[in-house]
């Protein structure tokens, strides 16, 4: 049984009806990507909107109310939102860092979307940022802290970047449903029954196989 969904934000912004939603998804998958860029694109009837779906190592940017979502276990979703520009983005990464360039580390994933943003005319210093994910899905592998490690990276890197964090849902044992409106600046986040999610815990594993002892410490935070 989930917990009700939590939201932050603006507005929810402006629905469409299936047959222009339909539309907006086919023209959406039409259009070029950048490597990393989410492309799953679909028509979600609950919110009777545009959506896409970020997959692990994936980010997302636009300045529209397409529907941004993604779930999570003990990796992290960030949403970074611009007030004035009215462009927002989310990543999601599964451990703070490894070699090579690649949107699964927290640290070339973090660096990807704030340029993103950037170059849809977002400023870092209006740069507003929720938090999403860490959690400890998988029992007996609390020793390992990949979730934990995840949210102190994110957290200190955006202390470090002066990006305020507004909002966070982050750690405990819950895996979460996530979808932010980039326009708008709204985000949801629900809570997830620790069930049926056999596809998070074999995404946790193959993130805490390849953790490695790292030195962190937690930035303060908000809680909303």
């Amino acid at each position: 049984m989930s917990t009700p969904t939590t939201s932050t934000g603006a507005g929810a912004g402006s629905l469409i009806s299936g047959g222009a939603g339909a539309a907006r998804v086919a023209q959406l998958k039409a259009q070029p990507r950048k490597p990393g860029e989410a492309s799953f694109f679909f028509y979600d009837a609950h919110f009777k909107n545009a959506a896409v779906k970020i997959l692990p190592g994936e980010y997302f940017v636009d300045n529209e109310d397409i529907l941004v979502m993604t779930t999570l276990g003990s990796c992290i979703a960030a949403c970074l939102w611009d007030r004035q520009a009215q462009v927002g983005g989310m990543n999601h990464f599964m451990l703070p860092e490894g070699a090579g360039d690649s949107g699964r580390y927290g640290s070339f994933a973090m660096e990807l979307l704030i340029n993103e943003l950037m170059k849809r005319g977002a400023s870092k210093s209006r740069m507003e940022a929720k938090i999403f994910g860490g959690g400890a899905v998988i029992a007996g592998m609390n020793t390992i802290n990949v979730g934990e490690r995840n949210t102190n990276f994110v957290l200190d890197y955006l202390k470090t970047e002066r990006i305020p964090v507004v909002s966070k849902d982050v750690m405990d044992v819950y895996p979460r449903k996530v979808c932010f409106l980039p326009h708008s600046g709204k985000a949801m986040v629900k809570r997830l029954a620790p069930t049926n999610t056999d596809a998070l815990v074999q995404q946790d594993r193959a993130a805490a196989q390849k953790a490695q002892p790292v030195v962190s410490s937690g930035g303060s935070v908000d809680l909303f």
